[in-house]
Parts: structure tokens; C-alpha cells; sequence
């Protein structure tokens, strides 16, 4: 018989995460985590479901009867509204300024529809005026597709005056809130976002892999006129619906992640603690104390104009002669903190700091002010950053 190995559990460096996520986790969220499963359609899980939904209706500020986490990340409830909204001919607008609204044009593209897109310049939100100008040469148009706050860039663009625009043409709506839920204002209901999507990682402080969802009874009524079936099994709304629904007849669509519902449980049961405006209000606190403290090291925002700069992501310009990278990598293995380098073509040009929910802390930003201090004046070329 062959010796048996044992194997010491693996544990992994504790960071400080300050990313474009996932954010770090409130200590309470890890104790749900950590409880033994129980059964997907055990009664008692069945009564963390209906809580879920209630406490997901609050975040996004709305009364949308089908309202729930999909089993995957953030992109899972990208593909989950564009999969069931879109069939093959449709024409939809999308409005790309940045990584999440050219991978929007991308998903509607691979599900056949007939994508016209409108571009800005990264680090700018949409513009209205070019929406409007869109589907004024698009009448035939059923979808408008954007990002409310777009991860790559820091932009926060106006969701409720692009729903209105789209809701004159009678269109239907695809909001990307990854970043923003629960760490900007959302009102789902009152700027009538049609279908919302997001993720746990960010401002909600869970752990990665779900995705909120909420639907519209009147995108919901255009999922139900389908004249051809949802495209993949696995997002159909329809069948999805049969799990989450509020029947005491709960039919088996697929294994839930339940320990993240655990998890997700916790996180969403803290915003409701603190409140969505106080939350709110810390982000725009906080983010301030940070910008004030890079403008103190010579360091530049990418996103200048405060109104339009998310306070849950900011992205800083790197100054001309610094290795980006190499002060990432000083401080993640120096100092133990987490910031994310730039996407597309801000790869090589821009830090992206996270300060999303729990990892939004005076604290922390304290402390990778001290350390970004320490990194720049180490490097070679530090000077080429003292303003």
C-alpha cells in the first residue's frame, strides 16, 4: 500500500486590494462563506433566495419581479440580457468608450444582430447627443446597450438621460452597473434601465463569480414574444425563471453556487445596514482624500473633471519615463497592495486604483499613498514625477 501524502492546506499572500477588483471582503461576508452548503433546493436555501431578491430589489432600486444573481461573473449577466433581449437581425445601438462597451458590440454581433455603434473618446461618458443622432438614422432600432460606469476608463456616463432618450425612440435598455452598483447613485426604476446587470467583485464586496440581474416587465414582455428560442440553455431566461421565481415550486435549472449566495447574502444584508446614500457618500469621500493625496505626489487623474469621474475607480496617468508595471509589481511585492494596470490602448499609460466598498477605507488609502510615496522616489527616474 502506497504511503500516503499529506498535503498542508495552501494559503496565499493577504492583500490590500485596491484594484479594478475584486475588492477585499468584510470580515462578516468570509464567516458566510466559510458555513457548510446545503442543498440548492433545500427549503431553507429556498428562503435565502427570496431574501437575495429582496435585498438585490433594494441595491438596484427597484420593484422588477425577476430580479437575481446569475451563476457566473459579470460578463455571464452581460451575455444573460443580450442572449434573451436580441434575436439574429435585430438592430441594436451601442455606445463604446471603453473595454466593457466594445466587448457589448462584440456579444450582440456573435448573436447575429445588426450592431451600429457610437464611439467616444476613452476617458469621456456617452454622449447623448450622438445616441440621439443614432437612432434618429436608426428608426428601426430595438436595443440601446451601455455602460453606466466604465471600468477601463473611470467615466461615469448619464444613465438616466440615455434610458430617456432610448425610451423616445422605444427602445429597450442593456446597463452595464458592474462597477457602479452600490457605489454610485442607481435608481433603476426612476431612469427606467430596462435590463441592469452587475457583479459581486466590486462595490458589493462579495466574492467573484455572480452576477446581480434585474429585468423590466417591459423587456420582459419582449423575451416572452421571442419568435426564435434563447440562443445557449444555460441563460435562458425562461427556464432560469423556474428556479428564482417566487412559486413554492421550485424547478431544477442548475446547481447554485451556494456558498457564494452565502456570501452574497452577507454582503447585500451590509448595504442595507449602512444604506445606499451613505454609501454612496463614503465612495465620493474617500475618493477625494485619494485624489487630494496624488495630486500631493505630482501624480495627474485621467478623468480631470470631478463630475464625471467615478469615485469607486480612479485611473491616474503615468507620468512620462515611469515603468508602469515596475510600481505595480514593487507594490504588490513590497508592500502588499493590489492597483491594476490600464486596458486596450491605456495598456502602459495608467494605474487603475479601486476604492470599491469594503476596500474603500481611509485607511487604505493612506497606506498605498505612503507606499506609492516610497516606490516613486526608489525609482531611477523619480524626479520625472515631482510635478
Amino acid at each position: 500500500m502506497e504511503n500516503v501524502i499529506e498535503l498542508p492546506v495552501r494559503t496565499l499572500p493577504v492583500r490590500t486590494l485596491m484594484g479594478s477588483g475584486p475588492s477585499e471582503i468584510d470580515p462578516r461576508v468570509l464567516q458566510a462563506l466559510a458555513q457548510p452548503p446545503i442543498g440548492h433546493l433545500d427549503p431553507a436555501f429556498v428562503g435565502l433566495m427570496d431574501e437575495v431578491k429582496d435585498l438585490l430589489r433594494y441595491a438596484f432600486q427597484t420593484e422588477n419581479r425577476l430580479t437575481f444573481p446569475v451563476s457566473g461573473p459579470g460578463s455571464a449577466g452581460m451575455e444573460t440580457c443580450f442572449t434573451n433581449l436580441l434575436e439574429a437581425g435585430d438592430k441594436v445601438v451601442i455606445a463604446r468608450n471603453g473595454v466593457f462597451g466594445q466587448r457589448m458590440a462584440e456579444m450582440a454581433t456573435r448573436l447575429g444582430a445588426e450592431v451600429v455603434t457610437i464611439d467616444e473618446e476613452w476617458g469621456q461618458p456617452v454622449d447623448p447627443q450622438k445616441l440621439e443622432a443614432a437612432l434618429e438614422s436608426n428608426p428601426d432600432t430595438k436595443v440601446v446597450g451601455f455602460v453606466h460606469a466604465e471600468t477601463s476608463t473611470g467615466a461615469l456616463s448619464d444613465a438616466r438621460l440615455l434610458a430617456g432618450i432610448a425610451q423616445r425612440y422605444g427602445c429597450l435598455t442593456v446597463v452595464d452597473t458592474v462597477t457602479s452598483l452600490s457605489g454610485s447613485p442607481l435608481y433603476v426604476d426612476d431612469w427606467g434601465l430596462d435590463a441592469v446587470y452587475s457583479g459581486a467583485q466590486k462595490c458589493l464586496s462579495c466574492v467573484p463569480g455572480i452576477a446581480p440581474v434585474t429585468i423590466s416587465d417591459r423587456a420582459l414582455e419582449k423575451i416572452n414574444q421571442r419568435q426564435t428560442p434563447v440562443s445557449t440553455w444555460f441563460h435562458d431566461i425562461g427556464l432560469i425563471e423556474g428556479y428564482w421565481s417566487e412559486s413554492s415550486q421550485r424547478s431544477y435549472h442548475h446547481t447554485a453556487p451556494v456558498n457564494s449566495i452565502f456570501a452574497l447574502a452577507e454582503s447585500l444584508r451590509l448595504v442595507r445596514q449602512e444604506g445606499l446614500e451613505r454609501a454612496w457618500e463614503r465612495h465620493r469621500e474617500i475618493s477625494q482624500t485619494l485624489v487630494t493625496g496624488l495630486d500631493r505626489l505630482g501624480l495627474e487623474m485621467m478623468v480631470d473633471d470631478a463630475s464625471i469621474r467615478l469615485p469607486q475607480l480612479s485611473v491616474v496617468n503615468v507620468p512620462q519615463g515611469i515603468d508602469e508595471a515596475a510600481v505595480r509589481t514593487r507594490l504588490l511585492q513590497d508592500e502588499g497592495i493590489e492597483i491594476s494596470a490600464g486596458l486596450g490602448p491605456l495598456a502602459g499609460k495608467v494605474w487603475r486604483i479601486g476604492l470599491m466598498g469594503h476596500s474603500c477605507r481611509s485607511e487604505n488609502v493612506e497606506r498605498l499613498l505612503d507606499a506609492l510615496e516610497r516606490v516613486l522616489t526608489d525609482l531611477p527616474v523619480a524626479s520625472s514625477c515631482s510635478g
